[in-house]
């Protein structure tokens, strides 16, 4: 279980954190949470190397490559060249022994396809993840997360009215809003896209919402559920002012580190969320997602 922190008054509402990235290991964040789960299978199931796919400032890519140094079995990254920027993020999955294929985005599919073929031929035992841990594994981490949110607010005796978080492969939101489903709660659970458009985006979560809960929650609560925001998307990894300057802003008000392609991006597009909607009066709780790391290649760039 990770710690909300309260940070108090915020645009006339009422503002706590949930500490994501203080998971204790490699940084924390969504994709620790969810590499737990998805390691449980890799230990039972007796699997001898790992292959994954991220560009060079994935998180979920340093934690698979963490995750399988400490247990000495070999990961294999395929990487998009067209986001394979070097980052510190990168630089831990060299640190940690991690074979990374770079190919440009069409041939991604093809590439791990032929990796996994490959290494089965030479009598190896493969596991793979997909990128971000997309799928009900990475999925139910956040079902588990929801809960924690849940007890919390119990034990406070609160309820929190709005709950932001970065979206991006789909599976962090997905497990939240089933979570929201199965408890029949009332609450606007908003993801801020970090890449991807509608109605892409919004489809990629709901269609892991529907594979998650099957037969257990309608197709018209699900897309009442499902609210993923847009309009405050500059690229993956792209620089963007707004986003530095929130950075910025957060490190020096609170002492929290954010980044520049994940939850700065989220808590910017929260902030301008709250100001268009005219939300006042209200309890929000902002889900850091991780990124730490990401942190410093943003604050070389700072004035």
């Amino acid at each position: 279980m990770t710690i909300i922190q309260d940070l108090g008054e915020y645009k006339g509402n009422h503002l706590w954190i949930k500490r994501e990235d203080l998971i204790p290991f490699s940084f924390g964040g969504n994709k620790a949470r969810k590499a737990e789960l998805f390691f449980r299978e890799i230990d039972k199931g007796g699997f001898d190397c790992v292959v994954t796919y991220g560009s060079g400032s994935s998180n979920h890519c340093r934690v698979v490559a963490n995750e399988c140094c400490r247990r000495a079995l070999e990961c294999y990254i395929i990487a998009p060249r067209e986001a394979s920027e070097p980052s510190f993020n990168s630089r831990m999955m060299e640190l940690f022994g991690a074979k990374i294929t770079t190919v440009p985005v069409q041939e991604v599919h093809d590439t791990i396809e032929g990796k996994l073929e490959a290494l089965r031929n030479a009598g190896k035992k493969p596991y793979f993840i997909e990128g971000g841990g997309h799928g009900n594994i990475g999925t139910e981490a956040y079902v588990q997360c929801y809960w924690e949110i849940k007890e919390y607010e119990e034990e406070q005796m609160l309820h929190f009215d709005y709950v932001f978080f970065a979206s991006g492969t789909g599976t962090t939101q997905a497990g939240l809003v089933c979570g929201q489903l199965l408890n029949e709660d009332e609450r606007q659970i908003v993801g801020i896209s970090i890449a991807r458009k509608n109605p892409r985006g919004r489809d990629v979560a709901i269609q892991s919402i529907r594979d998650y809960m099957g037969e257990k929650a309608r197709e018209e609560a699900i897309q009442a559920a499902t609210i993923f925001i847009d309009d405050f998307v500059s690229g993956y990894g792209k620089e963007d002012k707004r986003v530095t300057d929130t950075i910025e802003t957060v490190i020096k008000s609170y002492g929290i580190p954010l980044d520049a392609t994940y939850t700065g991006k989220a808590f910017m597009g929260m902030a301008e969320y709250i100001v268009q909607q005219k939300i006042m009066g209200k309890n929000i709780l902002f889900i850091h997602t991780g990124g730490t790391p990401l942190f410093f290649d943003t604050l070389k760039k700072m004035n």
